[in-house]
C-alpha cells in the first residue's frame, strides 16, 4: 500500500509564497527581475558553519509561472503526506493585489488538481520582514470599509467553489494572518457569512492567525477572544517568537546595550519542540503549527533570527509531538499547519535543497502515514 493510500494522521497544510516570479512593483523597488530568489542566492554565511547560501535541488530556481513547476510541487507534496497548500493571498484595499498570478493560474486551468486554500496576509510591506533595513512602507494595507470587503468576497468566491479547495464542515477555510488589525473584523466575518450563505455554500470556517502564545493564560485569553470576534478555530504559529534561555536573553541584552557593533550577528536561537507548542494545543478549535528551519538573514542581512541546530531529525521529532498532541481531534479538524513549503528567503521550507535533499520530506512522510 502506497502512502497515498494510507489514512493519515492529520490534515497536513502548509503555507505556500508566491513570491517566486517577477512583477513590476518588485521591479521598482528591488531592480528588474527580483524574486525571492535573488536575496536567497546571494546570503552568505555570517559565521562558522552557518548554512548559507541555501540551494534549491529538484525544481532549482523556478518560475512559478510555469505550469510544470506547480504541477512538480504538487506531487512532492502529496507524496509526502501534504493535504494541500495555503497560498499566501494579498489584497491591499480598493482592490489593489500583489502576487497572484500563480494561485490565477491554478485556479483557471485546474490545474494541479491537488487541494488548496487561501491565507489572508493583510499587512502592510514594510520592515525586515519583506527585506527593508528601515520602517518605511512599500505598499499599505488599508480597510476602506463594506464595499471592498464585498468586491474582495466576490474575487475569491470562485476559489471558495472551485472542488479542490479545502473545507472544514463543508465550508471552505479562509485564514486572515493580522485579523486584529482589521478595524471591524467581526463585522467583516458576519458580512462574508452572509454572502457566502446568499452564494449557495454553508458559510466560511473562519480562522485567524495568531502567535507567542506560551502562557497559559495569555493562551486562553486569547483562544476566547478569536472565538468571540466569529472565528471558528485559530493556527498558532511560535517557532521563531520563542522564548529563551536566561542566559540568551542575558547576553542580547548585553549585546545590545554595551557592544552595538555586535548588532551584524543574528540572534540564535536553538530549535526545539517548547518553541512550536502552545498551551491550546488540545483544543478542537486550534490549529497548531511545525516550522521547519527559520534563518531570516537572506532577506535582512548582517541581522536577524535564525533557528541552530534545525534538521530533518529534529523536525521529525516535533511532527511526533505535535501529531499526538491532536490525535484526539475528530479527523475533520485534526489539521496540523506547515510553515512553510516553500519561505526560502527565511530559510524555512521543505523543498529539497543539495544538503538535504528530500529529508525533510521523507521525515513528513514517515510521521503522517506512519513508519
Amino acid at each position: 500500500m502506497t502512502s497515498e493510500q494510507k489514512q493519515p494522521k492529520a490534515r497536513v497544510l502548509a503555507y505556500y509564497l508566491p513570491q517566486f516570479h517577477p512583477i513590476p512593483e518588485n521591479d521598482e523597488w528591488w531592480g528588474k527581475g527580483f524574486t525571492e530568489w535573488t536575496n536567497v542566492g546571494k546570503a552568505k554565511p555570517l559565521f562558522p558553519g552557518h548554512y548559507q547560501p541555501h540551494v534549491p535541488a529538484d525544481l532549482g530556481y523556478y518560475d512559478l509561472r510555469v505550469p510544470e513547476t506547480r504541477e512538480a510541487q504538487a506531487q512532492m507534496a502529496r507524496k509526502a503526506g501534504v493535504e494541500g497548500f495555503v497560498y499566501w493571498h494579498y489584497w491591499f484595499g480598493n482592490g489593489k493585489r500583489l502576487l497572484e498570478r500563480p494561485f490565477n493560474e491554478v485556479l483557471a486551468s485546474g490545474k494541479p488538481d491537488f487541494p488548496f486554500a487561501l491565507a489572508w496576509a493583510n499587512e502592510s510591506w514594510s520592515g525586515s520582514f519583506h527585506g527593508l533595513k528601515e520602517g518605511n512602507v512599500l505598499i499599505e494595507q488599508t480597510y476602506p470599509g463594506e464595499e471592498d470587503y464585498i468586491a474582495h468576497f466576490n474575487t475569491v468566491l470562485p476559489a471558495f467553489k472551485d472542488k479542490r479547495y479545502i473545507t472544514c464542515e463543508g465550508k471552505p477555510i479562509f485564514l486572515i494572518y493580522r485579523p486584529f488589525e482589521m478595524p471591524d473584523i467581526t463585522h467583516f466575518i458576519k458580512l462574508w457569512q452572509t454572502l457566502a450563505i446568499e452564494c449557495g455554500l454553508k458559510g466560511i470556517y473562519f480562522i485567524g492567525i495568531c502567535g507567542r502564545l506560551y502562557d497559559r493564560e495569555l493562551a486562553e485569553e486569547t483562544y476566547h477572544k478569536f472565538l468571540k470576534a466569529g472565528f471558528d478555530a485559530l493556527n498558532v504559529i511560535n517557532s521563531y517568537d520563542a522564548p529563551t534561555s536566561s542566559y540568551d536573553i542575558k547576553f542580547r541584552l548585553m549585546r545590545k546595550v554595551l557592544f552595538k557593533w555586535l548588532k551584524c550577528i543574528p540572534d540564535l536561537r536553538p530549535y526545539g519542540i517548547f518553541q512550536m507548542q502552545s498551551p491550546i494545543d488540545k483544543e478542537v478549535n486550534v490549529i497548531p503549527s511545525v516550522t521547519p528551519n527559520w534563518d531570516h538573514t537572506p532577506r535582512t542581512g548582517r541581522r536577524g533570527i535564525i533557528l541552530y541546530n534545525s534538521s530533518p531529525h529534529s523536525f521529525q521529532e516535533c511532527l511526533h509531538t505535535m501529531i499526538g498532541s491532536i490525535g484526539q481531534k475528530p479527523f475533520e479538524q485534526r489539521f496540523l499547519m506547515i510553515k512553510s513549503w516553500n519561505e526560502w528567503a527565511e530559510g524555512n521550507y521543505l523543498e529539497p535543497d543539495l544538503k538535504y535533499g528530500h529529508a525533510y520530506l521523507d521525515a513528513l512522510q514517515a510521521e503522517v502515514y506512519g513508519k
